[in-house]
C-alpha cells in the first residue's frame, strides 16, 4: 500500500506555483510580440513613381519610423527586464499579478501612445502622452519588484542582487520621462527629446553609484 508523506501536498503546491509564474511569462510573451507586431503594421508605406520619389516619401515619414525604432527599442527593453526579474520568482501572489498585469497594460498601450506622438496637432500633449505611459509602465515595473522582494517570492532564501539594480533602474527611467513631461509644455520639442537622451547617462551614474555602496 502506497503512504503519503506530509511533504507531498507542499510539493505539489509549489508545482502548481510554479505553473503559474510560468503561464505569465508565457502570456507576457505572446503579448508583448502582439505589441511590436502592431507597431509594424502601423508603418506607412513609402510610395513613388521613382527612386527619388521613394526616397522623398521615406523623408517625409521619418518621423514614423524612428519612432517605431524608439517604440520597439523601448518595448524590447521592458521585456527583458520581465524576464531578468521573473525568472527568480517562484509563485505568484494577487497583488503581484495585478501589478503585472498593469504593467502589461503599458506595453500594450505603446503602439496607440506612438500613433499618438507622431500624430498631427499640440506637441506637448502627444509627447507628454507618450511619456506618461513610459512613466506608469517603469513605476509599475518598480512595485512589482518591490512586491517580489516584500512577499518573499524569490526562489533564493537571499533577494538576487538583480533586484535591487532593477528596481533602481526602474525608479531613474520613471523619473526621467517624469521630468520631460512638464519640459515639453516649458522649452521646445528638442529638448523635451534630449530628456529622453539622458535616460542612459542617468542609469550609468546610478549603476556606479549603487555597485560603489554595495562593495563598501
Amino acid at each position: 500500500m502506497a503512504t503519503h508523506t506530509g511533504t507531498e501536498p507542499e510539493d505539489e503546491t509549489d508545482e502548481v506555483r510554479a505553473a503559474a509564474t510560468d503561464r505569465l511569462t508565457t502570456f507576457v510573451d505572446a503579448a508583448v510580440a502582439i505589441a511590436l507586431t502592431l507597431l509594424a503594421l502601423d508603418l506607412p508605406v513609402p510610395t513613388g513613381d521613382s527612386t527619388d520619389a521613394m526616397l522623398g516619401s521615406v523623408s517625409a515619414h521619418r518621423e514614423e519610423y524612428l519612432a517605431f525604432a524608439l517604440s520597439f527599442v523601448v518595448i524590447a527593453a521592458h521585456w527583458r527586464a520581465h524576464h531578468r526579474i521573473f525568472r527568480h520568482v517562484r509563485s505568484l501572489g494577487t497583488r503581484l499579478t495585478s501589478l503585472a498585469l498593469t504593467w502589461l497594460f503599458m506595453q500594450v498601450l505603446m503602439p496607440f501612445a506612438t500613433r499618438v506622438i507622431t500624430a498631427d496637432g499640440a506637441f506637448a500633449p502627444r509627447f507628454s502622452f507618450y511619456a506618461l505611459v513610459q512613466v506608469l509602465a517603469s513605476a509599475s515595473f518598480a512595485l512589482i519588484i518591490r512586491e517580489i522582494r516584500r512577499e518573499h517570492l524569490y526562489r533564493t532564501d537571499v533577494p538576487p542582487r538583480g533586484l535591487a539594480q532593477s528596481l533602481v533602474r526602474s525608479i531613474c527611467l520613471a523619473a526621467v520621462f517624469g521630468v520631460s513631461i512638464p519640459l515639453s509644455f516649458l522649452t521646445t520639442s528638442t529638448v523635451a527629446y534630449l530628456c529622453w537622451l539622458a535616460a542612459p547617462i542617468v542609469l550609468t551614474i546610478a549603476g556606479h553609484v549603487q555597485r560603489r555602496a554595495s562593495d563598501t
